[in-house]
């Protein structure tokens, strides 16, 4: 059995194993590491039969960031106030710790590829688990954070969960056509169903930085729109996948592994 797993629905195209295979190879830490496909109804079973069973950590992606926040007995300061957990370590007395490691992945990766600045204006697409981890982050970096969504009433409500920042706001998709934006971040999954928020066209300038949470082989619906739009700089969320994992993996081993390496060979795997 595996004792370190990623939970999840689509879970298929998750490079989650391949990553932690890696830093096990990098580190010397044995860390065997499988996906599960979990119904939408069977997840707290799931997750907590893995730990029962043996499991040591878990990783959690969409959709159930938000849920497994409820599940955890203990909560870090970073996940207590992303409202999510995309990360879980069984502690020595059996209880689960909750961590919320996509903030500081998201934003070490865009620092990394020189996207954001500390008078940036961001539009944070999205108003699920996965924004809910990088909120926070982009706003504690001294960014102006403008959040929208679909179901405008999600983002209001994730909006009031950070009542007490003056550079966070929301704004709906139909008053979105005169605004200005340095980076705009897709935190949805629309990817996953090879779909593109809806947003209007004039956003996507070819002076805007665009990336996206979601990754794939080649680029992902959303970065091939923007491209056709004339945006010149691009990039998927490959890079925060890594850095999340590895801040993962220094939660549960108290080693923090390399991330450049790890994202380089994923990219060289990836155009094979």
């Amino acid at each position: 059995m595996d004792t370190f797993i990623v939970f999840g629905n689509p879970i298929k195209h998750s490079q989650s194993p391949r990553i932690h295979e890696l830093f096990a190879a990098e580190t010397g830490i044995h860390h065997s590491y499988g996906r599960m496909l979990v119904p939408l109804d069977k997840f707290e079973l799931a997750l907590r039969q893995f730990f029962d069973m043996g499991g040591l950590g878990a990783n959690i992606t969409l959709p159930f960031k938000e849920f497994t926040f409820s599940l955890c007995d203990q909560l870090t300061e970073r996940a207590s106030l992303a409202g999510a957990v995309n990360t879980v370590k069984k502690q020595p007395d059996g209880t689960l710790l909750g961590d919320n490691t996509d903030g500081i992945g998201l934003v070490s990766d865009l620092q990394r590829l020189n996207l954001l600045h500390q008078d940036s204006r961001v539009l944070l697409v999205g108003a699920g688990g996965a924004a809910r981890g990088v909120i926070l982050p982009l706003a504690a970096y001294c960014c102006k954070v403008v959040l929208t969504n679909r179901t405008f009433l999600r983002a209001q409500e994730l909006i009031r969960f950070y009542h007490h920042l003056d550079n966070i706001s929301a704004l709906p998709l139909d008053c979105l056509y005169s605004q200005e934006y340095n980076l705009i971040i897709n935190a949805t999954s629309a990817g996953i169903l090879g779909d593109v928020p809806v947003l209007p066209a004039s956003l996507i300038t070819p002076t805007v930085c665009c990336y996206d949470m979601f990754y794939q082989k080649g680029d992902t619906p959303f970065i091939a729109w923007c491209r056709q739009q004339g945006v010149r700089r691009c990039a998927d969320g490959l890079g925060m996948l890594v850095g999340q994992a590895a801040y993962a993996f220094l939660l549960w081993h108290g080693v923090f592994p390399s991330i450049l390496p790890v994202l380089e060979t994923l990219r060289a795997e990836q155009s094979t």
